[in-house]
C-alpha cells in the first residue's frame, strides 16, 4: 500500500513538471544548461540542513534535489532524448549490480567489506582509477578525492615526514617565483601538498576550511558589535583597533 502511494505522488509531480514545462514561460524557456547550477545549490541547502539536523528543512530540500531530477528529466524527454522512467532504471540496474552480496552470491560481513565490493565493481567500470571524480566539485575535496585514489593503487608518500618536506618545499618555491603564471603554479601546489597532509592527518580539508570561514565571520562580526557601540564606522576605525578586537574575540566567540 505504502508503495503504492510513493508511485501515485512521483507521478503526481512528474505530470505538474510536465504541465509547467508546457504552460509555464519560465519553465518552457528552461535547458539543462540554464538550470545546472539550481542542482548545486539546491545540493548545498540540502546539506546545511543535514548539520543543522533540522527534519522540516531537509524535507523541503530533498523536495527541491528531486525537482532539479525531474525537471532536468522532463527537458531531455521534451527533447526527445530520455525521460525519468530511464534514469530511475539506470539507477536501479546500477543499485542491484553494485549489490552483489544482497542481490547476488557474495558475501560481506561488514561495511568495510561493502565498500571495498563496491570500489572495485565501479572501477571495473571504468577506463582510468581517476575517472569519475566531476570537475566541477570544490576544488579542495577533488583534489583529497584524487590523491586518494591515486594513494589506494601505492601512489603515495612512505611516511608524513615526507609530505611535510613537500609542503616546506612548495612554500619555498612560492617565495622564489617570479612571474605571476610561476605563482598560480606554485601556490596551487602548495594547496595540493596541503590536502595530502590533511589526508594523512585524516581532516577533511573542505570542511576544516568552512570551519576557519565560519570563525572569521564569527570574529569579524564581534569587531563590527565594538564598532557599532562605539559609534563608528568600521572604515573609521584604525587596523591596531581591529585587530585588537579580533584578538580578543578567540576568547569570547571562539
Amino acid at each position: 500500500m505504502e508503495c503504492r502511494e510513493e508511485g501515485k505522488k512521483f507521478q503526481e509531480l512528474v505530470e505538474i513538471v510536465q504541465r509547467l514545462r508546457k504552460e509555464c514561460p519560465w519553465d518552457r524557456e528552461q535547458t539543462n544548461q540554464s538550470i545546472k547550477n539550481n542542482l548545486i545549490e539546491e545540493a548545498y541547502e540540502l546539506l546545511e540542513a543535514i548539520e543543522e539536523n533540522d527534519d522540516e528543512k531537509m524535507i523541503e530540500e530533498l523536495g527541491d534535489v528531486l525537482l532539479q531530477v525531474v525537471f532536468h528529466s522532463q527537458i531531455k524527454k521534451d527533447e526527445g532524448k530520455f525521460d525519468v522512467v530511464v534514469v530511475i532504471d539506470r539507477l536501479i540496474k546500477k543499485l542491484i549490480k553494485r549489490h552483489p552480496h544482497v542481490f547476488g552470491e557474495s558475501e560481506a560481513k561488514n561495511a568495510e567489506d561493502v565498500l571495498k565490493q563496491w570500489h572495485q565493481i565501479k572501477q571495473g567500470e571504468k577506463n582510468s582509477i581517476l575517472e569519475g571524480i566531476p570537475k566541477r566539485m570544490p576544488a579542495l575535496l577533488r583534489s583529497y578525492k584524487v590523491q586518494d585514489r591515486m594513494a589506494k593503487v601505492g601512489f603515495e608518500w612512505e611516511s608524513i615526514n615526507d609530505v611535510w618536506e613537500k609542503v616546506f618545499e612548495e612554500i619555498q618555491e612560492l617565495k622564489e617565483a617570479k612571474t605571476y603564471e610561476e605563482k598560480v603554479h606554485e601556490f596551487g601546489d602548495i594547496l595540493t601538498a596541503l590536502v595530502n597532509l590533511a589526508r594523512f592527518l585524516k581532516i577533511d580539508p573542505e570542511e576544516v576550511l568552512h570551519l576557519a570561514t565560519d570563525r572569521s565571520i564569527k570574529r569579524f562580526n564581534y569587531i563590527e558589535q565594538k564598532a557599532k557601540q562605539q559609534g563608528k564606522k568600521l572604515e573609521e576605525m584604525s587596523l591596531e583597533e581591529m585587530d585588537k578586537y579580533w584578538n580578543e574575540s578567540k576568547g569570547v566567540v571562539g
